[in-house]
């Protein structure tokens, strides 16, 4: 049942960064969904690619889209509609039906045990070396960002 509701919130999240028109809160919603993947990654028995998951997509990858949309601005977009609605939803029932179907046989199988690991011992002993150099990164993007934004334009000559 519990994974029911966290496949159930990482749609949302994942339909919300979708519908969303205002490109920050779209960043946010996705910083949702990849953050909800990671518990999922965790409990299913892949502690280490959730904190991989965790760390990189809802931290690093968040905090550079952040950035990036104050760089450009945040205006909404202006786009129409390709497909008609009824259409696209129609697809999408039929695209997660044809995933129920083939992955709902496969859910039977025994899920992993963790073997004892919680998460913060994995996050911060069992790959210690990897939140190091994660952390490293953020902290360089982050940095370069913001000597990207306090640096003057050059006048021409």
């Amino acid at each position: 049942m519990l994974y029911i509701l966290i496949v159930i919130g990482i749609i949302i999240c994942a339909v919300q960064a979708i519908r969303s028109f205002r490109l920050l809160v779209s960043a946010l919603w996705l910083a949702g969904t990849s953050a909800l993947v990671a518990l999922l990654m965790f409990l299913l028995g892949a502690p280490e690619v959730a904190v991989i998951e965790l760390s990189v997509g809802a931290g690093l990858v968040t905090v550079l889209f952040v950035f990036a949309i104050n760089l450009t601005g945040h205006e909404k977009l202006g786009f129409s509609f390709v497909i008609p609605r009824p259409v696209s939803i129609g697809l999408i029932a039929l695209a997660v039906l044809l995933l129920g179907y083939f992955i709902l046989p496969n859910v039977q199988a025994a899920v992993p045990a963790l073997s004892g690991l919680d998460f913060q011992t994995t996050l911060w002993q069992s790959r210690a070396l990897d939140m190091f150099l994660q952390v490293v990164l953020i902290f360089a993007g982050v940095l370069g960002v913001l000597g990207f934004l306090g640096s003057k334009p050059q006048a021409k000559e």
